[in-house]
């Protein structure tokens, strides 16, 4: 896996919703269970964390805190052309640190049951599975 040298991670702007609204589009529309009207609103409610390398969109994830135990993954891409370079671990990593600096003990995520690779990545990562689609992962403790 090579790296990107210079990645930015910064929160999302909102001239930046309809790029990574076509984003999610392109990733997801084809499967079960696309809803255009949830990825708007995660976009437009949500934490959002948009990577760029030499300004050009890299990926984003999209948090959502759940209460005072938890903040969820609700969408975490890679835009075409920087898969493999590390900037999914590196926004997985950023959603960590936030999640930990908000001081909260874990961080969630849902992932179907077909996508067989994405569940692998989370278990090598640390997550675990907390039934059916969700896994988590437990953060250190900030005083």
């Amino acid at each position: 896996m090579s790296t990107v040298a210079e990645l930015r991670i910064a929160p999302a702007r909102p001239p930046d919703r309809p790029v990574l609204f076509a984003l999610a589009e392109s990733a997801f529309a084809s499967m079960p269970g696309w809803d255009p009207a949830g990825v708007v609103r995660a976009l437009a409610d949500d934490v959002v964390f948009v990577a760029r390398e030499l300004e050009a969109l890299a990926g984003y994830v999209a948090l959502r805190r759940e209460g005072e135990r938890s903040l969820l993954i609700e969408q975490l891409l890679v835009a075409p052309g920087h898969e493999g370079h590390g900037v999914g671990r590196r926004l997985l990593a950023y959603a960590e640190g936030y999640a930990v600096a908000e001081r909260l003990p874990a961080l969630r995520v849902v992932v179907e049951a077909s996508n067989v690779r994405a569940r692998e990545v989370y278990r090598r990562l640390g997550f675990l599975p907390r039934g059916g689609e969700i896994f988590e992962r437990t953060l250190p403790y900030v005083l």
